[in-house]
């Protein structure tokens, strides 16, 4: 029998406002039951229900879906903050996103925060030294969702890919928490380099679309890049840069211009 990985249901909110925002729509679209049931309802938790939709997902006769579903379930019960950081990185979309406005809609649709979760089993994986799964997982994020991040990249919470196409995360890039990031966006390196070669990004920075941020650079808490820009050298905190290569064109007017999503230069 399944049982809850974390916190009793009834005091986990966000599973228990998704459970019911999925219910209603079982109630309003009979037609999607036969999908909103085996993907929500049937689940005792959050984490049950994220690792069977992933599964789902990512199946291929290499990768059969109760196999991977465990290897999620295992990951969650061995470290909690990656369900909690499911919760949080689902709560940045639907505070950020002005198309959002429940919670099961980038639950079930978005591929920016499904690719975003497949990573970070596929880091639990990376961490525990079974690296071959772990890139292997990387390319099926590739193909399914259009995003390529390295699975030894540090992502925090509360992060924000929207629309998720062709996003590229390095393998040495780190990122903090509450950075919000369009589509296009490249945590890359320069050229040949070994070692350390990907770029920091500090907590509240919101990247444009379209931007490219190359090499071991620091881009400082609270800044803005604006879209289509390049990135080559450090970035202030609170500082918004734009243009190829970028500059300073100004300081951000909010302390996290991830959270206001204002791209304004």
């Amino acid at each position: 029998m399944n049982r809850p990985l974390t916190m009793p249901a009834a005091a986990d909110s966000v599973w228990h406002t998704l459970r019911e925002e999925v219910e209603k729509q079982v109630a309003g679209e009979p037609l999607l039951g036969q999908f909103l049931q085996p993907a929500v309802l049937d689940h005792p938790d959050f984490e049950h229900a994220l690792g069977a939709l992933l599964s789902q997902k990512l199946e291929c006769p290499t990768l059969p879906r109760e196999r991977f579903k465990r290897i999620t379930l295992d990951a969650f019960h061995d470290d909690t903050v990656i369900g909690t950081a499911a919760r949080q990185d689902l709560l940045a979309v639907c505070d950020r996103d002005p198309a959002c406005n429940r919670y099961s809609e980038p639950f079930l649709y978005y591929k920016g925060y499904q690719g975003l979760q497949v990573y970070r089993i596929a880091n639990w994986l990376w961490g525990h030294g079974r690296k071959d799964l772990a890139i292997y997982l990387q390319s099926r994020v590739s193909e399914i969702f259009a995003m390529d991040i390295h699975p030894a990249a540090r992502i925090g919470q509360g992060i924000l890919i929207d629309h998720a196409h062709s996003i590229v995360i390095g393998e040495t890039a780190v990122i903090g928490d509450n950075v919000s990031m369009l589509h296009e966006v490249t945590l890359g390196g320069t050229g040949k380099e070994a070692g350390d070669r990907h770029p920091k990004i500090a907590s509240g920075v919101l990247i444009g679309a379209g931007a490219k941020i190359l090499g071991n650079v620091r881009v400082g808490e609270g800044a803005k890049i604006g879209a289509g820009s390049v990135v080559l050298d450090d970035v202030a905190p609170h500082c918004t840069v734009a243009g190829i290569p970028a500059r300073p064109v100004g300081d951000c007017a909010g302390r996290q211009p991830a959270l206001d999503m204002d791209h304004s230069l």
